[in-house]
């Protein structure tokens, strides 16, 4: 059976920033009433699962406000205005881990929040990484963690490691990369 869509009747922006807008649609449900529905609109992000020679993964630490905790994370970012998605994932792997990459793999996408956003997340496998210097946006500030699988694993069981785009990326990394070749190996499970 196929799901109903919404119609739309309008579509308006109620507030914008530089990172995204906050939208309101006017819209008939599939019951024919009426309503508002209100979603956060961006350009898209990008996560990061740096992945060494070694089999150890580039996390990051860093102060979260919204939560008023520090959280454990894969590099990741917003999309900037004509920005491509591989570009993007580029510059936030530098900005955040100081780190570049011989090679992207795509693994997958997902939505983080489909019921507040239309943001989708596009997650690469970075690999043959070199150190270089980047610079980390005003606001931010990274402590960088080399951790193998088991320890990110044990993270995520103690609930220290609790940032959803995170988890995403990493059960991606998981299931998809074990598919493209590029699965844990013996030392990292």
């Amino acid at each position: 059976m196929a799901l109903q869509r919404w119609t739309i009747l309008g579509q308006s922006t109620v507030f914008e920033n530089p990172w995204w807008k906050y939208r309101r649609d006017d819209v008939i449900f599939p019951n024919a009433s009426r309503g508002e529905y209100h979603y956060v609109e961006t350009r898209g992000s990008v996560m990061i699962v740096p992945r060494t020679e070694q089999g150890e993964f580039l996390l990051v630490r860093q102060y979260r406000h919204l939560n008023r905790r520090e959280s454990i994370e894969f590099p990741a970012g917003g999309r900037k205005e004509g920005q491509g998605w591989e570009d993007a994932a580029r510059a936030e792997l530098l900005e955040e881990a100081n780190m570049e990459a011989g090679t992207l793999q795509p693994l997958g996408s997902f939505n983080p929040f489909n019921g507040v956003t239309s943001e989708i997340s596009r997650v690469y496998l970075a690999s043959d990484l070199r150190a270089a210097e980047g610079t980390p946006d005003p606001t931010e500030e990274f402590e960088l963690l080399v951790l193998n699988a088991m320890e990110i694993n044990a993270l995520i069981a103690a609930g220290e490691l609790w940032d959803g785009m995170s988890l995403a990326a990493w059960s991606l990394y998981n299931v998809l990369g074990r598919q493209r070749g590029s699965a844990p190996t013996e030392t990292e499970r």
